[in-house]
């Protein structure tokens, strides 16, 4: 007789949902904080977001604070195609590849990948830019995103994704690979005007990569 127990798919499982409200409402308190009497004062942002280190902003506790805030005002107005679209792209991505890793870990094991992946996006990020230059602070849940997306191409390589507006499939391997060029590209380029946390990018991805090869590895199971 077999103990073959069906597992139920939790559409909207408890560690992806409650990481997205977190996010969200993190974001809703830096439009409402971040202004006073009308004025662009960005406190509480630059109280939240990563600081190199040596700047007089920085605080270790950062480090964390970082992955849970977003883009709130550019300049002195409130920039929706950068605002908007920066928490949303995130948390899009984070339901759509995120769900199906809790399901398949379980929640303990998920978040501990996902702050592993923003903590590994924020050491690589300080680290590039103490020898880089630079000293902007770096806001964002790209990094434990990217390391997400990095988990779901190792463990399902083969799955097709549909990039809007471009209507043809790609298997996700080829698509994370395409990611981690324009990070390089992007990191390495120094281009103008770009104000893309790439070396965060690229840290999350290591820091996911080597996890969930370790994992994989020990597991011993074949999820293509």
């Amino acid at each position: 007789m077999s103990n073959f127990r069906p597992t139920r798919v939790d559409r909207f499982p408890p560690i992806v949902k409650n990481l997205i409200i977190i996010n969200v409402l993190v974001w809703v308190a830096q439009l409402i904080y971040d202004t006073s009497d009308g004025q662009l004062t960005m406190w509480l942002t630059s109280k939240i977001a990563l600081y190199p280190v040596g700047d007089p902003d920085f605080n270790p506790y950062q480090i964390a604070t970082h992955m849970f805030a977003h883009a709130s005002y550019s300049g002195t107005v409130l920039n929706y195609n950068i605002v908007f679209f920066h928490i949303l792209f995130n948390m899009f991505a984070l339901y759509m590849f995120g769900r199906i890793l809790e399901n398949v870990w379980g929640a303990k094991r998920f978040l501990f990948f996902y702050l592993a992946c923003g903590v590994g996006a924020a050491i690589a990020h300080l680290a590039m830019q103490s020898i880089m230059g630079g000293n902007a602070p770096a806001v964002g849940a790209s990094g434990a995103v990217m390391g997400i997306f990095i988990a779901f191409a190792y463990l399902f390589p083969n799955t097709e994704l549909m990039i809007i507006p471009i209507p043809i499939p790609i298997k996700a391997k080829w698509l994370v690979l395409v990611y981690i060029a324009l990070d390089l590209f992007g990191g390495f380029g120094n281009l103008s005007g770009d104000n893309i946390a790439h070396f965060a990018h690229l840290g999350g991805a290591l820091t996911g990569f080597i996890i969930v090869f370790i994992w994989n590895k020990t597991n011993r199971k074949t999820l293509y």
